[in-house]
């Protein structure tokens, strides 16, 4: 008795210093959001120590997880006791037993820990059992992915369950149907939309010649149907058996070439281009260099740093986030108490190549160069990074890859280029050795250089560049090259996966005797007995092994079982979140089943032959991926060491495929989302095209992709130039169009500065709609209301942050990547961003009266059309909300306020929907 529970708007380590012995958090719902509970005085003091926050208090019965519940908790231990606590059917968090619900009662409930635990284990999808949906709100401030809830306070349970049936099923977890539905049939969806939207051009087209068209036409319609007869006719010819021999091959020959055709248009490789002239002059400091301690450096990459005005911060590869963070804030402070601040920081913390004591599929370089990006935006420190490497890279010809794992900052290079490109300066390998001129050449190229990829070498400077590798066809070739034919025991790592299963079938096709398919879980892996049996029917022998190829020991027992003729490593893992909030741990299991299996195989075949060594990289470590910054580490490895095997004169491919349809890590929603920024799916038998084609040619390491350059480049240079695809002639048109864009921004601010203020939320709103179509795909903003939520409409962390790119083009501000879920609608977003171009422009007042009606526009846009006597009452509020605002003094409400005083609740809400642009 006495106790009391309020909900408070603030951090957990916010109320700490203020608890007694009286009074305790009971709930951490939020990363600024608790729960307080105890005597009521007490609970009462606590909150008045946070005047400006918002607090609720919560209609209970007891005081529960404060220490007045003390006095029960051994009585409820007897009656915990009693119950018979049965294995669970399903995985349960934290555990269900006395001892859990006796700690229940009294401690804390940390939701907000749960939220992330389970976000770290790979939950995506979070259903919530109970009355309401205050979880399901909860839970979306903690941790991204799909929150369901499946009852909601005053709606039809019928509606809310199937509701949360049907999104669970769009979001890739598929409901029992027939259970749901006691029985029913399947059938096929329509075959388009209902849209009803054009899609064709409207630009004028200028066909061909009729003439041409029409012989042309005439002609390969009829050698792909095979008929004989209307060849004949077309060619004016006579139908001799010849031209019946032929016309199958002559058809099958044309189906060949369109193929051929295709695949050709997804081929790239990266070259490096000699870069004559740096146009700049050396880049003079201070500039923070920071190295790994107790590791040599050479000296003349020191003194070349120190002439810049470098200051040497030394970490320790194992020093904490935190610890880094102070240490180089440390370092600029030091520097700012003498009237400088860093121009730079430049890393030399890639070339410890020791294994981490803690993560071992990491090495010490590694690690701490994660440690160090995220420290330095912990820190606050603006200043671009610049990271080292040594032989990470070749530049071809004799320089060979001498450090694969090196290669591996590259890939995580990449992926802050794209995630924090405000604070990034570029990745430059140096010589093993540094002579006056290569030290003369770094220091020009940190002076601000238009490159961020670049390889220092004797003979100069080179960038690094995608270009296209066109594929020679049959009638171009002048040698006897013919197909690959696989023969022998031919190992597949991740052999039970999508990409696996195709590579197999074309094996067990194309002459492999023997075909050892390994996976984690071996033959208890999904779909592995029916794989087993489709290459059994094509007369190859399959093993199914279970082996986990980051397991050294037990890949090493696999190849002493079987003598392998061929490998191909597909084994993967993929993983999604921003670079800032990636744990070593996540980064290193993430790198452990590319990279570590592909090292364990590369040194357990040693220098034994093989007919192939091909490891399905990404395009993931060719251009980096935002929000996957391990996934890209993981890939460029696999691309340097194929490097490195041909440098020592072993087989090695890499290929750094684009999406595949119908499996892989692009299948379900993340095909569409890649689909919207240029990247789409390639038919799997196109691509094992590709893959036998690169294993004829020998090739080292080939990038295949079907890219959408015009829709893809002008997102991935919103914010800063991306040399690297400039010498392909489709991103230099597409990014002509984006310039002719920045001149629509500069008419923007031009035309923000003229209107008057009252008018440029709605100007900025405008734009915000626009934007969030354009990054979805979508050819209108109707479907961006604006109180509609960012998340509703199908953002991602990763269209989150091409949203931030545009909008830092459009406005010159630099937002952060995490925009739209800080401003989570349209309005809200909008209403940020005239704060930020024209700050002091609106008061404190204004800007939260603003807030509450974005927060009112999104209330509403949950009212269903058929709640009448709901939207009768709110319709009789707003009219006399609209009154009282009519009635202002300094208002003037005119003919939209009388309007909506007259209006009845159908004429109401269809002026919020196109007048303020609600749903």
């Amino acid at each position: 008795e006495g106790g009391a529970m309020v909900a408070l708007n603030a951090s957990e380590d916010e109320v700490q210093p203020h608890l007694t012995d009286r009074v305790s958090i009971a709930a951490v719902n939020g990363p600024a959001s608790v729960v307080v509970a105890g005597d009521e005085d007490a609970v009462t003091a606590v909150i008045e120590r946070f005047p400006d926050r918002k607090s609720k208090r919560l209609k209970v019965s007891h005081a529960f997880h404060s220490p007045l519940m003390d006095p029960m908790l051994d009585d409820f231990r007897q009656v915990a006791e009693s119950l018979t606590y049965n294995p669970p059917q399903i995985p349960i968090a934290f555990g269900s037993d006395a001892d859990y619900w006796v700690a229940h009662v009294r401690q804390p409930v940390r939701f907000l820990d749960t939220m992330r635990t389970l976000e770290a284990e790979g939950v995506q999808v979070f259903l919530e059992l109970g009355p309401d949906a205050v979880l399901t709100a909860m839970g979306q401030d903690c941790a991204d992915g799909t929150f369901i809830p499946t009852l909601r306070n005053g709606r039809p349970e019928t509606e809310t369950i199937t509701t949360a049936l049907a999104r669970l099923h769009v979001t890739g977890v598929t409901p029992d149907w027939r259970a749901v539905l006691h029985g029913g049939r399947r059938v096929d969806l329509p075959t388009y939309a209902f849209q009803r939207r054009r899609y064709w051009p409207q630009g004028e087209m200028r066909p061909p010649s009729p003439d041409v068209t029409e012989v042309e036409s005439r002609f390969w319609e009829a050698v792909e149907r095979e008929d004989l007869q209307a060849l004949v006719s077309a060619l004016d010819v006579s139908g001799d058996d010849p031209l019946t021999a032929v016309l199958p091959a002559l058809s099958s020959w044309r189906r060949q070439r369109r193929e051929q055709s295709t695949v050709d248009a997804w081929r790239y490789k990266i070259t490096w281009k000699p870069v004559t002239e740096t146009r700049a002059t050396p880049g003079r400091g201070p500039w923070l260099v920071v190295v790994p301690a107790g590791l040599a450096t050479d000296e003349r990459v020191l003194r070349t740093m120190e002439a810049l005005g470098g200051r040497v911060v030394e970490l320790d590869a194992d020093a904490t986030r935190d610890a880094v963070a102070a240490r180089l804030l440390d370092a600029q402070i030091a520097g700012a108490e003498s009237g400088e601040t860093p121009v730079g920081v430049f890393s030399l913390l890639a070339l410890d190549e020791s294994p981490h004591p803690v993560h071992p599929a990491l090495n010490r370089g590694l690690a701490a160069t994660l440690t160090l990006v995220q420290a330095l935006g912990d820190a606050g420190i603006g200043a671009p990074l610049w990271i080292a490497t040594t032989g990470a890279v070749s530049i071809g010809g004799s320089d060979r890859v001498t450090s694969p794992a090196q290669a591996q900052v590259w890939g995580l290079g990449r992926v802050a280029g794209l995630e924090h490109p405000e604070r990034w300066g570029g990745l430059v390998d140096l010589p093993e050795t540094l002579d006056e001129r290569a030290a003369t050449r770094m220091a020009e190229v940190l002076g601000g250089a238009d490159e961020d990829q670049v390889a220092i070498r004797p003979s100069g400077v080179f960038a690094r560049r995608l270009v296209r590798a066109p594929q020679a066809t049959p009638l171009d070739r002048q040698d006897d090259a013919g197909e690959a034919r696989p023969y022998g025991t031919v190992l597949i790592t991740g052999g039970t996966g999508a990409l696996a299963g195709h590579a197999a079938r074309w094996l067990a096709a194309n002459g492999a005797e023997h075909i050892v398919l390994t996976s984690r879980r071996g033959a208890g892996a999904p779909g592995a007995a029916e794989l087993e049996r489709e290459l059994a029917g094509l007369g190859v022998r399959v093993t199914v092994a279970g082996c986990d190829v980051t397991d050294k020991d037990a890949l090493a027992g696999l190849l002493t079982e079987h003598t392998v003729t061929s490998v191909v490593h597909a084994a993967g893992l993929g993983h999604s979140g921003a670079l800032e909030s990636t744990t070593l741990g996540e980064f290193a299991e993430v790198l452990a089943a590319k990279a570590a299996g592909a090292a364990h195989l590369d040194e357990l075949l040693g220098d034994t032959p093989v007919e192939a060594f091909v490891m399905f990289s990404s395009i993931a470590g060719i251009w980096g991926s935002g929000g996957g910054a391990a996934y890209a580490a993981a890939n460029a490895y696999l691309d340097a060491l194929a490097e490195s095997r041909r440098g020592r004169g072993l087989a090695a491919t890499a290929l750094a495929w684009g999406p595949w349809a119908g499996g892989g890590m692009a299948a379900g929603e993340n095909e569409e989302q890649l689909r919207r920024r240029g990247l789409a799916t390639m038919r799997p038998d196109l691509a094992i095209g590709a893959l036998a084609q690169a294993m004829r040619d020998g090739e080292t390491a080939l990038t295949i992709a079907d890219v959408d350059w015009e829709r893809f480049a002008p997102a991935f240079a919103a914010a800063r130039p991306r040399p690297l695809l400039n010498e392909l002639p489709e991103v230099r048109a597409a990014l002509e169009g984006a310039a002719e864009s920045e001149e629509v921004s500069s008419e923007l601010m031009r035309r923000l500065a003229a209107v008057p203020e009252a008018e440029r939320h709605q100007v900025l709103l405008d734009v915000v709609r626009m934007e969030a179509a354009t990054v979805l795909g979508h050819p209108g903003v109707d479907v961006i209301g604006a109180g509609r939520a960012f998340r509703e409409v199908g953002f991602d962390s990763l269209t989150a942050v091409e949203l931030r790119n545009r909008l830092n083009a459009m406005t010159g501000l630099r937002l952060p990547a995490t925009l739209v879920f800080d401003y989570p609608t349209p309005a809200a977003l909008a209403a940020h961003l005239a704060g930020e171009i024209f700050p002091g422009a609106t008061d404190a007042e204004a800007v939260h009266a603003l807030e509450e009606l974005d927060r009112l526009e999104a209330a509403l846009s949950a009212v269903g059309p058929d709640d009448h006597d709901v939207r009768s009452t709110i319709t009789t509020r707003l009219k006399a909300l609209m009154s009282q605002w009519n009635a202002a003094p300094a208002v003037d409400g005119g003919d939209v306020a009388e309007r909506l005083q007259t209006a009845n609740a159908d004429e109401l809400l269809h002026f919020i929907d196109q007048e303020l642009g609600m749903s």
